[in-house]
């Protein structure tokens, strides 16, 4: 048995010692959270305490919390749970960035995060669950392919889209679609919330739609104070970019729809073979007569700076190094903000200028765990004109070129 399966029991083990009866909001109750949201526009829960803590050695272990702090966060899960009971939304920590969450299968919940977000209507979101007994009666088939998919990376930074069950969710969940994308994530605080809530969860990133990913709590109220229940705040995230979306056929052939925190690599244990789907290698169309999208992430513009961002790709780093300075230069001598997005291994090739860095080349996942973070910093900064290095699209460089192209409008200087 693999070690998420162990992982997927100990928690059913967790949740079935923790069961208590159905938390149900009275009237008094649904009048007090609404009271609290009029009189302090978002909510928010400083829930750190509750998150295991990596030392320096990758041993997990515990921070001293004050008990009175611990106390509070067990009691914000719970009120962040309530507000969900009542159809309203609470931004939430995952592993890959904040989600915001809605009771999945409530279409009045729902339509706040689309709202809340400025969200297409013909985007589909994925459902978050705490628990694999939460498919039954959501998902119509679950194929041979699809568990061992399961067994393998849940909880974690895997999407499985399955046939839905008619009505079993809201159609704004779905878009209109006969499949929903579901996971179950590898964060602490999600598999609380979800399980305390007793519903699965609608969770898109919690940001304002094409707005870079939040991988802070600071993000989340940075684009939707005012607009959004709560905001659990459990820190940092971890992996940095969403979740990888997959199809699994009933022939053992995984096809991705999105790439994100597990490698075409790593489905390949599972996999009788791995494809990406077509829809990956075109610009998407964005006009309103272009098919809905099979998942998040497939037909629009996401992720994008504020500033005109570009990639740039050449047949060595010291062309690309070059290029780009000359680029920037002419940008500044025409009044624009300029900033350069570098691996650590070209950073001090462009002295002098607005240097963001995305981390080594050779350790891809520090580009995943920045790239939001710096894009939104290019925001803060002011900056107009940004270009960026690319990186190999091999393993978690194809999640990180997957979200640059995007901030970018597939913008792209080929040397």
């Amino acid at each position: 048995m693999s070690d998420k399966s162990n992982q997927m029991q100990d928690l059913r083990g967790e949740f079935v010692q923790k069961e208590k009866p159905e938390q149900k909001l009275d009237e008094q109750g649904i009048r007090e959270l609404k009271q609290a949201l009029k009189s302090s526009h978002t909510q928010w829960w400083d829930v750190r305490c509750l998150v295991p803590v990596s030392n320096t050695d990758g041993d997990v272990s515990d921070e001293i919390w004050d008990e009175q702090v611990r106390i509070a966060a067990e009691k914000g899960i719970r009120e962040a749970a309530l507000l969900l009971q009542a159809g309203e939304t609470v931004a939430f920590p995952t592993e890959t960035v904040y989600g915001l969450g809605a009771d999945a299968r409530s279409t009045k919940a729902v339509e706040a995060v689309f709202a809340a977000k400025g969200r297409p209507s013909d985007n589909p979101l994925i459902v978050h669950i705490s628990d694999v007994d939460q498919l039954e009666g959501m998902v119509a088939e679950i194929n041979d392919t699809a568990r061992a998919l399961m067994n393998m990376f849940w909880p974690g930074p895997l999407t499985l889209v399955l046939p839905v069950v008619p009505q079993a969710l809201s159609s704004r969940v779905t878009a209109g679609l006969d499949t929903v994308g579901v996971r179950m994530p590898d964060h602490p605080i999600a598999l609380r919330l979800i399980a305390e809530a007793g519903c699965p969860l609608a969770a898109p990133s919690a940001n304002r739609s094409g707005r870079p990913s939040p991988t802070l709590a600071q993000h989340v109220r940075e684009d939707l104070e005012g607009r959004i229940g709560g905001i659990l705040d459990g820190g940092p995230t971890g992996v940095g970019l969403e979740s990888t979306v997959v199809q699994a056929g009933d022939d053992g052939t995984v096809t991705i729809l999105r790439p994100g925190g597990v490698t075409a690599e790593q489905l390949a244990a599972v996999a009788r073979a791995v494809v990406l789907d077509p829809a990956l290698a075109a610009t998407p169309g964005e006009d309103a007569d272009s098919p809905a999208p099979r998942s998040p992430g497939m037909k629009y513009t996401h992720y994008a700076p504020r500033g005109r961002l570009s990639v740039v790709q050449g047949p060595s780093s010291v062309e690309v190094t070059g290029w780009i300075r000359a680029a920037l230069a002419e940008a500044s001598a025409r009044g624009e903000r300029t900033a350069v997005l570098a691996f650590d291994e070209h950073a001090a090739g462009y002295a002098g200028e607005r240097v963001y860095t995305l981390g080594k080349l050779d350790a891809l996942h520090e580009a995943a765990q920045r790239l939001y973070g710096v894009l939104r910093r290019c925001d803060e900064d002011g900056v107009t004109y940004i270009l960026s290095e690319s990186c190999p699209p091999k393993g978690l460089g194809d999640a990180v070129m997957n979200r640059l192209l995007k901030a970018a409008g597939h913008r792209i200087v080929r040397l």
